[in-house]
């Protein structure tokens, strides 16, 4: 191509060899230094006048650097009376900062497009950006190309029986992702989703109380501290009296249930789901002698005693729709049964000190706060991160990490999506820790009962030891990623189960049809084999 540079920077330049090989070309000379102290310095070694010019700066470990060397060059560029400037970014720096995860955080995405502008940018081109919604930080032309069709076509020419296969998001952040590609290829979708227990005022959890609920079912624990206002009301009432007390119609199941007694019943149906099937079960013996007593039933409505037309039986919760929901126990990021003893309940015995004393440690509400110190103050501490309906999959992702290295924290997974007997493509933008993939690979396998499972993703960063972690996992037969983000030489050469996609292809493309004044749609389009 004529009047068109393309210049290297230090992070990638096999690719950059890559992409000038197949637009029939040499990448530009430019000299890259640092002095003594770390500064960088560049020098452009050839005429740019009236050229489009482009830098193509991936990602790298030294990523600050990169940045830095990346800005220099536009700058250089700028100088040397270039007639446009194009970053093509396969990989974009701090893209997972692109919201506020605290009140006194940083939008370093933001950060970055500022730098860029004002180094002197025209346009930038990257691939699969973290946040799509991160191009409003530019006040340039940003093209965000996809490498879904690059990763589709490989699955349709080297995965067999690819059509009977399942695509999987390891966290709900990634649904829109992971339904994109199940389109392309015409195959269902499941998602897992991972609840971390969290710890409370006191130490303890409300995931992690089932012991304690049972006991309160069992009316087996002292109530002199705890003392329901039915009961003191009920107390206060004198038998020969010739009236009737007016009677809540919610409290009248819980005196026929024996609150009259002094006892605490089993908890409503919320709670008893959330802490086990230690209480459930109680909980169904509590209903079956509440309904002997015609005043404790609560009056419910029937799909019969409702107006309209009734729903077709077809339609009904089924067996068979609750054998696609399967949840799972991680500890230390890592699938256990479910009678490995729970490090939280272990971790409890010694920091309790809200619980009555034959439960855990001696009473100690006469010392506290009763609203602090009681059970529903502990209920409303806990707060939900996992709604399908939005979240930030970014801090979803760093909270599940973060939980996989706490040895005192058990975390519950559950998988929705029939994947047995079926190959996994488990799908995200990028794989940096390993952590979150390891679990979600463990659990469609050896709860789920797939078959064979493929760890996919754009951006292959593979921070610390991931990589070899994800080659140790049995769980894990093919890990797959394209050559945005350099990987050294002797990792690939180590690994067996890595296979990486050529995208020097799709970023020449973009260049071309961005010297030339093309159109681009047909680079998100899926090309037949």
């Amino acid at each position: 191509m004529r009047r068109v540079k393309i210049f290297s920077g230090s992070s990638h330049p096999w690719l950059v060899d890559a992409i000038c090989e197949r637009l029939g070309t040499q990448p530009a000379k430019c000299d890259l230094r640092k002095f003594s102290n770390g500064e960088t310095s560049v020098s452009i070694e050839t005429s740019i006048r009236d050229q489009d010019v482009f830098i193509v700066q991936s990602g790298s470990k030294k990523i600050n650097d990169t940045i830095m060397e990346l800005l220099i060059m536009i700058s250089a560029c700028k100088g040397g009376s270039a007639q446009s400037i194009t970053a093509v970014m396969p990989y974009f720096p701090y893209s997972r900062q692109s919201k506020k995860k605290s009140h006194r955080g940083a939008i370093a995405a933001r950060l970055v497009a500022n730098l860029l502008s004002v180094a002197g940018i025209d346009h930038v081109i990257t691939v699969d950006l973290h946040a799509p919604p991160t191009q409003g930080f530019f006040g340039k032309p940003v093209d965000n190309l996809h490498a879904e069709p690059l990763i589709a076509r490989w699955i349709r020419n080297h995965v067999t029986g690819w059509r009977e296969a399942v695509v999987v998001s390891k966290n709900p952040g990634g649904s829109k992702r992971v339904t994109s590609l199940a389109d392309a290829l015409k195959l269902n979708f499941g998602i897992i989703t991972t609840d971390r227990r969290r710890m409370t005022m006191g130490g303890t959890s409300m995931l992690d109380m089932s012991g304690y609920l049972d006991r309160m079912g069992d009316s087996t624990f002292d109530t002199n501290h705890i003392q329901p206002p039915e009961t003191q009301a009920e107390a206060s009432i004198d038998p020969t009296a010739d009236f009737e007390q007016p009677r809540d119609p919610v409290a009248q199941p819980c005196r026929a249930s024996g609150l009259a007694d002094g006892h605490f019943p089993a908890l409503s149906m919320p709670i008893r789901q959330a802490v086990g099937a230690n209480s459930r079960a109680h909980a169904r013996a509590v209903d079956a002698a509440s309904s002997q007593n015609p005043r404790a039933q609560i009056p419910r409505s029937t799909p019969s005693d409702e107006p309209g037309p009734k729903e077709d039986s077809a339609d009904e919760y089924t067996d068979e729709r609750a054998r696609e929901v399967i949840t799972g126990r991680l500890i230390q990021g890592h699938l256990v049964d479910d009678d490995h003893p729970s490090p939280v309940l272990s971790t409890m015995s010694g920091s309790v000190a809200t619980l009555p004393g034959d439960v855990m440690g001696a009473p100690q509400y006469d010392e506290q706060d009763p609203m602090t110190s009681s059970f529903m103050s502990h209920l409303s501490t806990v707060t939900s991160h996992n709604t399908l309906g939005g979240g930030n999959a970014t801090a979803e992702s760093d909270d599940e990490e973060e939980g996989f290295k706490n040895p005192e924290l058990e975390q519950t997974i559950t998988l929705v999506g029939n994947v047995k007997d079926r190959t996994v493509f488990i799908m995200d933008d990028l794989i940096d820790q390993c952590g979150s993939w390891i679990a979600a690979a463990e659990t469609v396998v050896k709860r789920g009962g797939a078959k064979k499972v493929y760890c996919i993703a754009t951006h292959g960063l593979f921070g610390y030891d991931s990589l070899e972690q994800m080659e140790e996992c049995e769980c894990i037969d093919f890990i797959v990623v394209t050559n945005t983000y350099p990987i050294s030489p002797e990792r690939i050469r180590s690994s067996r189960k890595l296979v990486i996609l050529d995208v020097s292809n799709l970023l020449s493309e973009a260049i071309r049809r961005n010297h030339y004044g093309e159109s681009i749609s047909q680079l998100f389009q899926h090309y037949p084999d």
